[in-house]
């Protein structure tokens, strides 16, 4: 009996000690995903100052169809909202940040997709029928409510590429860079009158 309850302890311990390690692990996976490495995945430097820039980031936005929720000189945020199936939505949030980089602006872009799921309450209705008294019938109304289920930051790098692709576009034309003109050849001289034939020497006699 008593090599039975040994066994059962240390199986629980061993147990533990698993789900302990498990966790860790899955922790540290997301901390090695976060590598904080020198990619310009989120942020890239565009010509002008960071109010231009975050009014090309508001007009990007508008022109996607995002409703705008808060635009300054410094901040942009946006949302748009996705149905894929009848019971789940998605709501995408981005959300820029400009900075001044010298003579330039610094960018910053983040976009946070939210999964939210249907779910539906029904509501019970009470009916009086003469000597039963009333009885509670599930039919009337039903109080649905949307219930966010996930979260996560989108890090697909094309997104992103895209994003300020089109930001560029709505740059004003003073903050884009302009092409350097080509230098004109120097005029040449005007020719002067060509010189008259020296005459022809003759033999004296």
């Amino acid at each position: 009996m008593r090599a039975s309850l040994l066994s059962a302890s240390l199986l629980a311990v061993t147990g533990a000690f698993a789900l302990t390690a498990c966790g860790g692990r899955a922790a540290d996976s997301t901390v090695l995903r976060e590598s904080f490495d020198s990619g310009d995945t989120f942020s890239r430097t565009v010509d002008g100052r960071p109010a231009e820039a975050c009014e090309a980031a508001r007009r990007t936005l508008l022109s996607q169809g995002y409703a705008i929720a808060r635009s300054d000189d410094a901040q942009v945020e946006g949302n748009k909202n996705f149905q894929p199936r009848e019971d789940d939505h998605e709501q995408l949030v981005l959300r820029i940040s400009c900075a001044p980089r010298g003579s330039q602006a610094l960018v910053f872009v983040s976009a946070v997709q939210d999964r939210y799921a249907l779910k539906k309450s029904p509501t019970s209705a009470s009916v009086g029928v003469g000597a039963l008294g009333s009885v509670s019938l599930p039919f009337g109304s039903n109080d649905d409510s949307l219930v966010k289920v996930a979260s996560s930051t989108i890090t697909d790098a094309e997104f992103y590429r895209r994003f300020f692709q089109r930001l560029q576009q709505y740059l004003p034309a003073a903050a884009k860079p302009k092409p350097q003109p080509q230098p004109a050849a120097s005029p040449q001289p005007p020719a002067g009158p060509e010189p008259e034939p020296a005459p022809a020497a003759t033999d004296q006699g």
